[in-house]
């Protein structure tokens, strides 16, 4: 029998739940998840957790325990069926996914795109296309829009091979969320990620979206106001800006903003959600100066991914090998890494001779 991963999470919060599952599916071994969510307020599994893990059990036809709300103890095993010749980092035989069409209602406003997150991986070891359909929050706090994932996330990792769509139906903005987007995976056959130079800027992509209960304020209009005339380009970039703004239907009044940078290699972006009270050009200004703070890391060594793709792109890094420079090693970006190492991925991070820690470089081997 595998031997169970045993991960200790009272340092961690729902990222590590979400990662940790990915790999048991991606390597084919079972894992014992403690103390999870044990440095927050709330510990355990709340709605979005229960749903990632519930949806995993789902596709896999996995064994667990612990899958209940406030739970701060899950064994997964997902004991899929092996395939000859598909091997993981130690050798060993990973399983095959069989894909198929699924239904996720979260509950509540908790995040379609964190769930998104968890299931883009497993491309790499599907063998028929997967949809999932989920019902939740697509732009919540403390969790990626869910124009991030579409015009950022999925158009940097087509790059290295992975084949994926969303399809949005309903946006959900909190507290109601009620939103309903679809992921569709196809088979992957992943490359090596190489992300090490951030090259020229060649464009700048704006989505401001609002809700239709909004939309007699304006709201997508001003956000995408103030977040040009904060954005800090040189006279000669600005007829790369290209401008899209929105008005959805929704359950609940809201509003996002999202900012997509194109340069030689990478793809980075920077976003910000309305908030009662506070003023359309002010989430505009706020994507921006995140964006800003960006470009004023320039050079042949100024990373070309965003803080928060750094710490999204480091289990396909693993997964294929590669070298990616991150803007910082953020609390994610070391738990990933931990996790990568307890599944035996072989990572090194290098910081910059300059010493600056915003720039780090990240490498990762497999075992062949």
């Amino acid at each position: 029998m595998t031997a169970v991963h045993e991960l200790d999470g009272s340092e961690a919060g729902g990222q590590f739940v979400r990662t940790a599952l990915a790999l048991s599916v991606l390597e084919n071994e079972p894992v014992r998840l403690e103390h999870i969510r044990g440095n927050r307020p709330n510990p355990g599994l709340a709605h979005q957790h229960l749903a990632v893990l519930e949806t995993m059990v789902e596709l896999c036809d996995a064994e667990v325990s612990g899958a209940e709300l406030d739970s701060e103890t899950v064994v997964f095993d997902p004991a899929l069926e092996s395939t000859t010749g598909a091997t993981g980092w130690r050798g060993q035989e990973r399983g095959r996914l069989p894909g198929g069409e699924y239904a996720v209602d979260i509950g509540t406003a908790g995040s379609i795109t964190l769930l998104f997150d968890t299931l883009l991986p497993l491309a790499s070891v599907l063998d028929a296309q997967l949809s999932v359909t989920v019902t939740g929050g697509t732009d919540v706090k403390w969790s990626p829009p869910l124009d991030y994932v579409r015009h950022v996330k999925l158009p940097l990792l087509r790059r290295f091979g992975l084949t994926a769509a969303c399809e949005v139906d309903r946006r959900g903005f909190y507290p109601n969320g009620g939103g309903r987007a679809t992921l569709h995976l196809a088979p992957s056959s992943l490359e090596s990620i190489t992300l090490t130079e951030r090259g020229p800027l060649e464009g700048v992509r704006l989505y401001s979206v609002e809700s239709a209960s909004l939309a007699d304020r304006d709201v997508a209009h001003r956000q995408a106001e103030g977040a040009l005339e904060r954005l800090s380009l040189e006279e000669t970039d600005l007829d790369l800006i290209e401008r899209h703004e929105a008005t959805v239907t929704s359950p609940s009044p809201g509003s996002a903003i999202v900012l997509r940078l194109d340069h030689g290699t990478g793809i980075a972006g920077f976003s910000a959600l309305g908030e009662r009270g506070t003023p359309a050009e002010r989430v505009g200004e706020d994507a921006a100066d995140a964006a800003n703070r960006f470009l004023e890391h320039a050079g042949e060594r100024a990373p070309p991914v965003d803080r928060h793709m750094a710490d999204q792109l480091l289990v396909y890094l693993a997964l294929e090998g590669g070298r990616l420079r991150v803007p910082d090693v953020t609390d994610h970006v070391a738990t990933s890494c931990e996790l990568l190492e307890a599944f035996g991925a072989r990572l090194e991070i290098t910081h910059d001779e300059a010493g600056e820690p915003a720039l780090v470089t990240v490498e990762s081997t497999v075992d062949a």
